[in-house]
């Protein structure tokens, strides 16, 4: 998943990482989050979502990647 085509590109449009944008995206979705790490850096990446905003159409583009698979 975070190494897909789509999510890359706008990874590097908004200089964000993948979980980043797949955060931001539940966010936008109103999907409450609860992100886990022990990492000091990862944590603080995990708060830095708030900076910017996905499109209508990087929303589109992400909600179309929706295999049916449910990720642990």
């Amino acid at each position: 998943m975070f190494t897909n085509p789509v999510l890359t590109k706008i990874d590097e449009k908004y200089g964000k990482t993948a979980a980043q944008t797949a955060l931001r995206f539940l966010l936008q979705n109103d999907v409450v989050i609860i992100p886990k790490s022990v990492h000091k850096d990862r944590m603080q990446q995990n708060f830095d979502l708030f900076d910017f905003t996905l499109t209508a159409e990087e929303m589109a583009e992400i909600e179309a990647l929706d295999g049916g698979e449910n990720f642990h």
